[in-house]
């Protein structure tokens, strides 16, 4: 093991509100291991809608909370009763799913922890963690895209947006996206999109019929929530699916059961970790997604780098709509 520091870099909050409760703490406690968790020394650390969730309170958590749902980064200790099936070592570059990755070190139970490949590199690692392992359960385990389906992504141009992009593709679909800007357009091209709608000249609703011959979408993937449900709704056609996924423009308040038999539509509301719990889903899906990833079927666009002491900088970037593809808060600078 390595010689550890007796204190670490971290971003805490200790009450909810905007991004101006993030705090940068420079003398954090380091973590305590549990003997089933490994200590990963934090090269990188994935920005994600949930950690704004979790500051503003739409999503109850514990305070004062250590920030940060993914990273990657190198293993520095294992715990006693962590399974040699795990296959982790002291050295190991890994991946991490697990609460407090915006800080220089984080403790993770073993079971959501994955060794990356030599075909994956650190970055990439902590930009597919949540964002991946969300879009690739989406597509198989919330609706299962298949050859030949017609599938609308909402914000096709955003860093779970344009992976799900690329993994209807590889599967076979024809896919729609929308996006706000043209530029945001091209980069939705780049991901595979079959078609695009920039959403502020146009109605997406109109569009999509248009497009589908008033059939509307096999599926309807948005993470988008409040904003777009209606439309999202509309858009699914009869026996489709509609997978709402996120709560970008707030949680979905205005809805009845009884609008699904119009069209016999199924809804689902899924989470990742619910996919994920037992370590052999973990291990399915984690798997599958690093075999995409590193063989270049999905390539991860990383749309910014900051540095730690940005944090309260990458989420609102993130909410204000002004970047593209994954946002990255690398540690080491």
């Amino acid at each position: 093991m390595d010689t550890l520091p007796q204190s670490m870099k971290a971003v805490v909050i200790d009450k909810h509100g905007d991004s101006s409760v993030l705090r940068l703490e420079t003398q954090h406690p380091l973590p305590v291991m549990n003997e089933t968790d490994v200590l990963v020394k934090v090269h990188y650390a994935g920005i994600n809608f949930v950690d704004t969730y979790q500051r503003s309170g739409l999503y109850p958590v514990k305070l004062p909370l250590q920030v940060g749902r993914e990273g990657a980064g190198t293993i520095v200790d294992i715990g006693s009763n962590v399974p040699p099936s795990y296959g982790l070592q002291v050295g190991n570059r890994v991946a991490v799913f697990t609460q407090g990755t915006t800080a220089e070190y984080v403790s993770a139970p073993a079971e959501s922890v994955m060794v990356l490949p030599r075909s994956v590199s650190t970055e990439q690692g902590a930009a597919i963690m949540l964002q991946g392992l969300t879009a690739w359960t989406i597509v198989q385990d919330a609706h299962k895209v298949e050859q030949g389906q017609t599938i609308l992504i909402q914000a096709a141009a955003g860093g779970t947006g344009g992976m799900l992009v690329q993994m209807c593709k590889h599967l076979g679909a024809t896919v729609i996206g929308t996006v706000s800007t043209p530029k945001k357009a091209e980069t939705a091209r780049k991901h595979g999109c079959d078609h695009v709608i920039l959403y502020k000249d146009n109605d997406v609703q109109e569009e999509v019929m248009r497009i589908t011959s008033t059939k509307g979408c096999h599926a309807v993937l948005s993470g988008v929530g409040e904003a777009t449900f209606a439309e999202d709704l509309a858009c699914t056609r009869r026996k489709g699916t509609l997978v709402s996924y996120g709560n970008s423009s707030g949680a979905v308040s205005s809805f009845r059961v009884l609008d699904l038999s119009k069209k016999n539509v199924k809804l689902v509301r899924p989470t990742l970790a619910n996919y994920i719990m037992e370590r052999d889903e973990f291990v399915l899906r984690s798997q599958q997604l690093l075999d995409l990833v590193g063989s270049g079927v999905v390539r991860p666009e990383l749309g910014g780098e900051y540095r730690l002491g940005e944090v309260a900088q990458a989420q609102d970037d993130l909410t204000t709509q002004k970047t593209t593809g994954k946002l990255l808060i690398n540690i080491q600078t």
